[in-house]
């Protein structure tokens, strides 16, 4: 697999570092209102739960907003805070224009996808838009082949690899389902958006003179034509 080089101006430049701020802001301030949430519900004593995503239900489908949001304890939260944090500024980062369609279909899709087939139970929890947009980043690396996404590709899968255990159904309370989802509904949005964001890449000298050796090279026609010519006279 060859690998591209991202243009250093491109990498350092104002624009990247503003993108950059504003990915960690905007990340963090979702994963704020995550704990907000959790921390109303422990302070009144009133539980959210029943917002969740009930499968195949009418009055399930308030899920399709409400399940991300919502936490079963404070373990939940906190082993989804961390990789949601990481997926979420990366995805925002790397891939700016594809994000502003990818995440609201990964916040809603999951849940949508577990509703048609997962068990009649009451599922919760950002696990899903996790999978989602870790699959994301990680397919879409490989996919665009440039160093600055497949070191972030590989960091995710050096960190969080081993998550994909979760799409089996492994432990009774764990909705793998929501897994199973994120996961494939995150591939999927990688191979569609595969040609978005695409950084400018580093050229040099040389690679100019190739080209231009490459334009002005004769063909064969045209090597033969004086010959042929003289061949008519």
């Amino acid at each position: 697999m060859q690998l591209r080089f991202p243009d250093p101006d491109y990498a350092a430049s104002r624009r990247a570092q503003t993108s950059f701020t504003l990915a960690i802001k905007l990340t963090a301030a979702f994963v704020a209102l995550l704990w907000l949430i959790h921390a109303f519900q422990v302070v009144t004593g009133l539980s959210l739960v029943g917002f969740g995503l009930r499968p195949r239900e009418l009055s399930g489908l308030s899920g399709l907003l409400f399940t991300p949001l919502l936490h079963g304890n404070l373990e939940h939260l906190i082993s989804n805070s961390m990789p949601l944090f990481i997926g979420g500024v990366a995805i925002l980062f790397l891939y700016p224009n594809s994000s502003l369609r990818v995440l609201p279909l990964l916040y809603v899709g999951t849940s949508a996808l577990a509703w048609t087939f997962a068990r009649p139970s009451i599922h919760i929890g950002a696990s899903g838009l996790v999978y989602g947009m870790l699959t994301y980043v990680f397919v879409a690396g490989v996919l665009r082949r440039d160093v600055r996404s497949v070191g972030v590709s590989l960091m995710v899968w050096f960190l969080y690899g081993s998550m994909v255990w979760g799409v089996f159904p492994l432990a009774p309370r764990m909705s793998w389902e929501l897994h199973a989802t994120g996961l494939v509904l995150g591939a999927v949005l990688a191979w569609a958006y595969r040609g978005w964001d695409r950084p400018p890449l580093k050229t040099y000298e040389w690679e100019d003179e190739d080209e231009e050796e490459q334009d002005f090279e004769p063909s064969d026609d045209e090597d033969d034509e004086p010959w042929r010519s003289q061949r008519r006279h």
